[in-house]
């Protein structure tokens, strides 16, 4: 059991979750707002062995340098890799410090937002159809670049309603080639297609103004990550163009200076935060404090 558990911001968890933190740890302090600095994040830690914190903030090495006592760094978001973490994972191992995270818990509200949107733009619902009249996903080229789970179940989506899927990967997927799906070069996929659904690990950048003279003109472009796919300038400069970009976050998009411009469309909500996803959520983070704790 820890000597205390203290969460440094919201991490999502549903009440019942919260109750159970209290098999884990003798104290546990729970903060309901976002730390604003480093400073900020070591005072809510003080003593605690235990930390929990959301996607909002981040753990770095001046911080762990300040806070002897951690052992447990819980995240309640995902981790994919220590590159595109929020908690400098590496310098946190040398230390002797367990990190854990989570992963696949919002997927299923972020394809219902890739789907609401694309009817609503092919469509016309509430604005003109894309193509001049509507138009259905039957038949569209649709390029996903990044087939993990999120990836793949948007491509798994599309394929439904008859898309045409092809996929930018590390590599070929044997699983992805057995439902048809189109094994693409990054460039071949982005001339190829229609619609492309960026969906990639947070600080992945694989677009740059080469890349966007591939995409050309009169493409709809959506983003499901955490952060820009994209090289700003080179996505500014697309943009200028009978294009679209679609993003559920503000962070998705990369900036409050590029809501107003008239080709995209952002929710500036996390569209995979939804009721169901705080019950993955929750039962995640505790199974993985109930691991460490055997």
């Amino acid at each position: 059991m820890f000597k205390k558990l203290v969460a440094i911001e919201p991490v999502g968890l549903i009440p019942s979750a919260e109750m159970a933190l209290h098999s884990f740890a003798r104290v546990v302090v729970l903060h309901q707002d976002i730390p604003v600095d480093d400073n900020e994040i070591i005072a809510r830690i003080g003593s605690a062995d235990a930390v929990l914190l959301s996607y909002t903030s981040r753990i770095n090495r001046y911080v762990l340098e300040r806070c002897p006592g951690i052992k447990y760094i819980g995240m309640c978001c995902s981790l994919y890799s220590p590159e595109s973490a929020n908690v400098d994972i590496r310098y946190a191992n040398e230390r002797g410090i367990a990190v854990t995270g989570i992963r696949d818990y919002g997927d299923e509200g972020v394809v219902e937002y890739v789907i609401s949107e694309l009817v609503r733009c092919l469509h016309g619902f509430g604005q003109e159809p894309w193509d001049g009249m509507p138009r259905e996903i039957t038949g569209l080229k649709a390029g996903i670049i990044g087939l993990g789970k999120s990836g793949g179940m948007i491509a798994d989506a599309l394929s439904f309603f008859g898309a045409d899927i092809a996929y930018f990967a590390r590599k070929e997927k044997d699983d992805a080639k057995a439902k048809g799906y189109q094994f693409l070069p990054l460039q071949e996929l982005l001339s190829h297609s229609e619609v492309v659904c960026c969906c990639l690990n947070k600080n992945t950048i694989l677009l740059h103004e080469a890349e966007f003279k591939q995409l050309g003109n009169k493409k709809i472009l959506f983003n499901t990550g955490l952060s820009p796919a994209w090289d700003e300038t080179a996505f500014t400069g697309w943009l200028e163009g009978d294009n679209l970009c679609f993003c559920d976050t503000v962070g998705a998009l990369g900036g409050k200076h590029l809501i107003g411009h008239p080709h995209i469309r952002c929710m500036q909500v996390s569209t995979g935060r939804t009721r169901q996803a705080f019950d993955r959520l929750s039962e995640k983070v505790l199974k993985n404090l109930s691991e460490y704790n055997r």
